[in-house]
């Protein structure tokens, strides 16, 4: 499925930046540990098949299969006791030339991959302690589609820190696009409960989900309002005839795109003008924006039509909407929230790239 892009004009070119293939520790760890097992071997087979131009300092018995292992194992290891030891010519030519590049595979695979593999998954895993210790009060953003891109831009715009906003996305690819935009982000199935756990989403402010089916959706909200009862849940759904089981399933808000896109295709056959306007309070970044701020001190006690370069459409008090034209919003009271239609204040131009989802 197509995928919208947000294009900054000026912006550096970069470079691309392939996802990351998940290794499982273990698997990693048996890999390198075979082929060092392997290098052992191949050593341990040319020290037997030329035993005759070995000599043991200790027994002077000669150079057994066991002698060969062990003369192996401590070379390979660079102990390098000496008391077994190479006397002919091609023996020492062949340890410098074969057994010594070995030695330094060995080295390589066993002890220096492994000390690698050891250290960054140590440290993944005191950084994912750290942070599941400090997130709190945080936004989760599943899915990261276009919807999901729209919506971390928005909150972005509205003053949203990035690393307050986390994205689950079962694509690989995905995660790492969200990485690369400085957001935390987990791969998997946002409707198990283990997943939403690792982060956090019992700690969360807000859950935004942006999933393409409207089944998952459904479960996901209901599993999200299991786990976290009191966070804001905007949901987006594709049909309208869902939007009820979404509410049953604990969503505060839902949102249907079908229908939503349906409206302003009609508004812009009934006025193109008129769609115009619609579109622009939609797009971030150009013409005209709408915003929710806190009321300013000095503006307790004004009529909401007196404010500057903004116009109030709406104003939040004590958790009630009240629109322009109810009598009870007639004058900005102390602590209230001011929803407006103000001239957008970003001066970036971004393009938007129109796709399916």
């Amino acid at each position: 499925m197509a995928r919208g892009r947000r294009i900054q004009r000026g912006a550096a070119a970069a470079l691309v930046n392939l996802p990351k293939v998940a290794v499982r520790p273990i698997l990693e760890l048996s890999k390198r540990l075979f082929l060092a097992l392997l290098l052992l071997l191949a050593s341990t087979f040319i020290v037997w098949l030329d035993r005759a131009s070995y000599i043991d300092n200790v027994r002077g018995d000669g150079v057994s299969f066991v002698d060969a292992i062990y003369y192996s194992t401590v070379a390979l290891t660079t102990t390098g006791y000496g008391d077994i030891t190479p006397s002919a010519d091609h023996a020492r030519l062949m340890n410098a030339m074969i057994v010594t590049p070995m030695r330094v595979g060995f080295l390589v695979l066993l002890v220096g991959t492994t000390l690698a593999v050891l250290a960054n998954e140590g440290t993944r895993t005191i950084r994912d302690m750290q942070w599941r210790q400090t997130m709190r009060n945080h936004v989760v953003v599943i899915g990261y589609g276009t919807k999901g891109r729209s919506v971390i831009n928005t909150l972005r715009r509205h003053g949203e820190r990035s690393d307050k906003i986390v994205v689950i996305d079962n694509n690989d690819v995905s995660v790492n696009e969200a990485n690369l935009d400085g957001l935390a982000a987990f791969l998997g199935d946002a409707t198990q409960r283990e997943l939403l756990r690792r982060a956090e989403i019992s700690k969360a402010r807000k859950v935004i989900i942006c999933l393409s089916r409207d089944d998952s959706a459904i479960l996901t909200t209901l599993t999200v309002r299991q786990l976290n009862p009191g966070a804001d849940i905007v949901v987006s759904v594709r049909e309208k005839e869902n939007v009820p089981l979404v509410r049953q399933s604990g969503a505060t808000s839902v949102v249907t795109s079908s229908d939503t896109v349906g409206r302003l295709m009609g508004l812009s056959a009934v006025g193109p003008e008129l769609g115009s306007i619609i579109q622009d309070l939609l797009t971030a970044g150009t013409g005209l924006e709408v915003s929710q701020r806190q009321a300013a001190p000095q503006e307790v006690g004004q009529a909401p039509g007196s404010l500057l370069h903004e116009r109030v459409i709406g104003i939040i008090r004590g958790g009630t909407l009240r629109r322009f034209y109810d009598s009870t919003a007639s004058r900005i009271e102390t602590g209230d929230q001011l929803i407006v239609v103000r001239r957008a204040q970003n001066s970036d131009v971004l393009i938007d790239i129109d796709s399916d989802d």
